[in-house]
């Protein structure tokens, strides 16, 4: 007997047809001897139909309001699917994040967890009751409901895991993996068996859109070993009940993954934009000066380079934030400009950031020159590159992304079994 987190997403519970089959998910788990909470979110689209209620009563709206408004698409889901398994004889109740407690700071709309206790989820388990619980949300030092951002019911998921000293946590979703790069751009792409936290991290935050970056933080620091799997496979399915093995990639601790890829995956991003501040003076706190109102704004730098003259006077500092905060970002600089003291300021959108990735390149030298070489072959020209221990980051020009993510997928072997 195990215990274990099941997490599904909001195209798993579209409808009362997927609900039911979400049941019968749990159910197999149930009936093999395991203690079993779940974690679901709201309707695949009801959370953006609530946002725009919302925004709709009031364009400058209350965030306590709006996480009472938004987090009501989970609560529905809890109760609906703790009503489908008492119906097919499974003994389940449902739970809201205040009545776990869920405990959370108090920035309302993208609140982070503080902590849980699971004793009441824990003696629940001791009689055989299976929990259901409203994900993305929690509750704040001022008693009310905090969500806690999009995405925020996999950090639950991941979070109640810990809590209650979980052996997996499972996430269903409409994918049946995590795969070496996105499917829909390289159809070789294939599915990986296991990847390790810091690199599911790399690609979560790099464009692949899994798990939030988030959850896998929290995996990553409590250790919880997470299966990505498909709610769409048939629960019944040989394997499915598999407890060691099951279909779909596990995200687990380096030490578990026998033989390491030199890289794992090519993940990307669209839509970032590129600025470009020429001539600026090179003294002690001008980085500051520039990305500190920049920071101020919400705005999230990403790619940063810099360029010194040869005198050491002056230098260009070129950096990227997404395609949408551009103009916002402009007017920041424009604003800081008497104190930054740069002499023009450019910029340009519809880039795309290509990322290589893989736990094995800290061992393995010539993986840049690799990808540069089979990048120049295709005529791709690189605008600027950031990199980690296990990751190289190359921006480019947006219409060559394709192009570029199946010329690294195939360099790197990732298309061969």
């Amino acid at each position: 007997m195990a215990r274990i987190v099941m997490k599904f997403g909001g195209t798993s519970v579209a409808d009362i047809g997927r609900i039911r089959n979400v049941a019968r998910h749990v159910k197999r788990e149930v009936d093999a001897g395991h203690e079993v909470a779940v974690v679901v979110s709201a309707m695949a689209g009801k959370t953006n139909e609530l946002v725009g209620w919302m925004r709709e009563a009031s364009p400058m709206h209350d965030a306590r309001e709006y996480d009472t408004v938004v987090s009501a698409g989970e609560q529905i889901v809890s109760g609906l699917l703790a009503t489908a398994l008492q119906h097919i004889g499974v003994d389940a109740r449902s739970w809201q994040g205040w009545q776990i407690p869920i405990r959370t700071d108090n920035a309302h709309g993208a609140a982070r967890i503080q902590e849980i206790d699971g004793a009441k989820l824990i003696e629940r388990f001791g009689i055989g009751q299976v929990a259901v619980i409203s994900g993305f949300q929690g509750l704040g030092p001022d008693n009310r409901i905090a969500t806690l951002g999009r995405g925020g019911s996999d950090t639950s998921a991941v979070a109640i895991a810990a809590a209650v000293k979980a052996d997996r946590c499972d996430i269903y979703t409409d994918v049946d993996g995590v795969y070496t790069t996105d499917p829909r751009m390289e159809p070789k792409a294939r599915r990986l068996s296991k990847v390790s936290f810091e690199e599911m991290l790399e690609m979560a935050s790099l464009g692949a859109k899994v798990l939030q970056v988030r959850s896998v933080e929290l995996a990553m620091v409590h250790k919880v070993r997470t299966f990505v799997r498909s709610s769409f496979d048939d629960p019944d399915a040989p394997g499915m009940g598999d407890f060691d093995n099951p279909p779909g990639t596990l995200i687990c601790d380096e030490d578990e993954i026998v033989e390491q890829q030199v890289v794992t995956g090519i993940a990307y991003a669209k839509d970032e934009a590129q600025i470009s501040l020429r001539r600026v003076a090179d003294r002690p706190g001008v980085s500051a000066g520039i990305f500190g109102p920049l920071a101020e704004a919400n705005i999230n730098v990403d790619m940063i380079v810099q360029n010194i003259s040869e005198d050491g006077a002056l230098t260009d500092m070129t950096f990227t934030v997404p395609s949408g905060d551009v103009d916002k970002a402009l007017a920041v600089l424009e604003k800081a400009k008497p104190s930054i003291g740069f002499d023009v300021v450019q910029s340009e959108a519809g880039m795309t950031k290509v990322s290589v990735i893989g736990i094995g390149m800290r061992s393995h030298a010539g993986v840049a020159a690799t990808a540069f070489r089979a990048l120049a072959d295709k005529a791709i020209n690189i605008r600027a590159i950031t990199t980690s221990e296990i990751k190289i980051s190359i921006l480019i020009d947006g219409p060559y992304t394709e192009l570029a993510v199946r010329t690294l997928h195939s360099v790197y072997g990732l298309d061969k079994q």
